[in-house]
């Protein structure tokens, strides 16, 4: 538990933490999907790291990031292009903007929630901040789900047994562990390094596709993963550097 002389602020700080990071990052994400196909979905979240990139640029010390990785991510969006297939993209039907624009601005929201989440007086402990983070953004999201009425599109009984299972799955490899590693690695990493998990996650949904629902592996399949790998090895191999600022 945060002390009694922090627990307001801590809770302050978290709720704000939870409404860039699950309102505004992964909320978007799921709201935008009623009007954008999933292969530009898939592109435009992974442009989460050019914005980390861009935000630990702007903001004091002002980290310049190195040459290699620039190249590294220009490389993983490549591969995420390859992965999703250019005629993929836009899928079969109509490009609505506002669900593109929303799905960016949910990126950047995910940026700056995780800089908030770093530089904030949470607790020590990640597992706290992580339960405390969750709790907020997830109060959040029943709140602005609830106003926009839902609760009346539910149906308990409609649900499928695959629906179950995959939300079971989400719930314990996407939060338990998935955002709780997140949050942890926001202190021992750099942003560019943090931000290619937005990379590698669709590659390793498609191993997944592959190794448990037999879903076919294709040749660019391959080509998109090892550009990908090639991404992930230059960003990490690569250090940033601080700009001085004159005058």
């Amino acid at each position: 538990m945060p002390s009694r002389r922090s627990r307001h602020s801590s809770w302050g700080d978290s709720v704000i933490a939870g409404a860039f990071l699950l309102l505004g990052g992964n909320g978007a994400v799921v709201w935008a999907e009623q009007l954008v196909p999933s292969g530009l979905t898939a592109l435009l979240v992974s442009i989460l790291p050019f914005w980390l990139v861009i935000i630990e640029w702007l903001r004091p010390p002002r980290r310049r990031p190195s040459g290699l990785v620039l190249v590294g991510l220009v490389l993983g969006f490549i591969g995420i292009i390859v992965l999703v297939g250019p005629g993929n993209i836009g899928g079969h039907g109509d490009i609505r903007p506002l669900g593109a624009l929303v799905l960016i601005l949910g990126s950047l929201s995910w940026a700056i929630g995780s800089f908030w989440s770093r530089d904030a007086a949470l607790p020590e402990s990640g597992l706290l901040t992580t339960g405390m983070e969750m709790l907020g953004g997830g109060a959040l999201l029943l709140l602005v789900g609830t106003l926009s009425g839902e609760f009346s599109d539910l149906d308990i009984h409609a649900i499928s047994k695959a629906s179950a299972v995959g939300l079971l799955y989400l719930i314990t490899f996407g939060s338990l562990l998935g955002f709780t590693s997140y949050i942890w690695l926001l202190d021992k990493v750099s942003p560019a390094r943090l931000g290619t998990y937005a990379y590698v996650n669709p590659v390793v949904a498609v191993l997944l596709g592959w190794a448990i629902a037999g879903e076919r592996l294709s040749v660019r399949t391959g080509v998109a993963a090892a550009i990908v790998i090639c991404a992930v090895a230059l960003i990490t191999s690569a250090r940033s550097t601080a700009t001085v600022q004159s005058g």
